[in-house]
């Protein structure tokens, strides 16, 4: 895709809100299967057909009445915890300070176009889009409370996630919850397309039914950030069709300082201030300017890419060290990435920038097919 044509998304204006809503499970035995994909591929429109005959056979259950739901799920040994509910995106930001929810990336347009046309086709939500934020005290002990009770559910999937969920229907505990995230603004961890997606649907169908629509909503799971924390990677990136001593020129061009180092030396030095770059025989320490606010991986394509003087025809990238390693050559560098703090990308987003394309990782996400929602529900009433 163009790198050109990423816009940003509108903002969600505050307050911050997740609503109740009737969750849809798989059972056990789907969650985490490599096939449970198809039941949400094309044709889209025969998708809750599809999935009634699943729940006919007993493979998807639906829950009896709305609720909200605090979601764990462990993998490999990593444990987050967050709410899941519909999360109102209706109304529009006019000002910074209105901000509730912060992409972090831009989108493709055509890609949200899409994926919304997909949602309206099978009439749901497949997967929650993720959230973090930093939660209250009193919201920390509210939720502790919950998960004092007996989960509603509590299975080990197929990839092997261990989750329990407890299904909020309290009034009290929902007002508390309510109250606690209202002047809360969650970072947009995963699903900037989705989101933008819900936002499209949203506006297509605005008033449409005289009031409340279920696209004034979207499927979220809203991580507290210090409670259970998501890991954020690195993504790295392959410069196709530069060599080594192009990035060299590219980077002092610029001001920065390049210097060749040995593979464990150039590996060690990765850091928020310092990249490593490889062309398979060769390796380079790239040292930025420590105290510009700028992440890693803003000064790589806002400053260096484009001072290449060669290149790059395209930019590959890489979740794992070896997978960017195993691109190196004459005429393609590998450059390993440090990841961004959470802290770094939440300032760059409250201050209006978007980092490049695929810039962050945050892991693990979960399996597909724990909560669903179906937009043929009803929609939610408001707080």
């Amino acid at each position: 895709m163009d790198a050109a044509a990423l816009v940003t998304p509108p903002y969600v204006a505050g307050p911050l809100r997740l609503e109740p809503f009737t969750g849809w499970m798989l059972a056990p035995g789907r969650v985490g299967n490599p096939t449970t994909g198809r039941a949400f591929a094309r044709p889209y429109k025969d998708v809750s057909a599809r999935l009634l005959r699943w729940q006919a056979k007993g493979y998807l259950t639906r829950d009896t009445e709305p609720a909200l739901y605090l979601h764990e799920y462990t993998s490999a040994g990593m444990t987050v915890r967050g709410l899941v509910g519909a999360l109102d995106v209706s109304r529009r930001a006019k000002r910074p300070s209105d901000r509730a929810v912060l992409p972090h990336e831009g989108i493709h347009p055509a890609q949200a176009d899409d994926l919304a046309d997909r949602m309206a086709e099978m009439e749901l939500n497949p997967a929650p889009i993720l959230l973090v934020h930093r939660g209250t005290d009193v919201l920390r002990s509210t939720l502790a409370k919950v998960m004092a009770g007996t989960p509603d559910h509590s299975f080990t999937d197929r990839s092997e996630q261990q989750h329990r969920i407890w299904a909020i229907r309290d009034s009290v505990t929902l007002t508390t919850i309510a109250i606690e995230l209202a002047g809360s603004r969650a970072l947009i961890a995963d699903g900037h397309h989705r989101y933008a997606a819900y936002l499209r649907l949203q506006r297509r169908r605005a008033g449409a039914q005289g009031g409340r629509s279920a696209t004034d909503f979207g499927l979220a799971m809203l991580v507290d950030q210090e409670a259970t924390p998501l890991f954020l990677g690195p993504i790295h990136r392959t410069l196709v069709g530069a060599s080594l001593d192009d990035l060299r020129d590219a980077v002092e061009s610029v001001g920065l300082i390049y210097e060749e180092h040995s593979q464990s030396e150039a590996v060690a030095a990765l850091s928020a201030t310092r990249l490593a770059a490889t062309d398979g025989t060769t390796w380079a320490v790239i040292n930025l300017e420590p105290g510009t606010g700028e992440a890693a991986v803003e000064t790589l394509h806002r400053r260096i890419v484009p001072a290449l003087p060669h290149g790059p025809t395209s930019i590959t990238y890489h979740h794992s060290v070896d997978d960017a390693l195993g691109r190196a050559r004459a005429d393609q560098v590998s450059v390993l990435m440090p990841a961004p703090s959470v802290d770094l990308v939440l300032r760059i987003a409250e201050a209006d920038r978007l980092l490049p394309e695929k810039a962050t990782s945050f892991q693990p996400k979960p399996s597909l097919g724990v909560l669903i929602r179906s937009l043929r529900d009803a929609p939610v009433s408001p707080s």
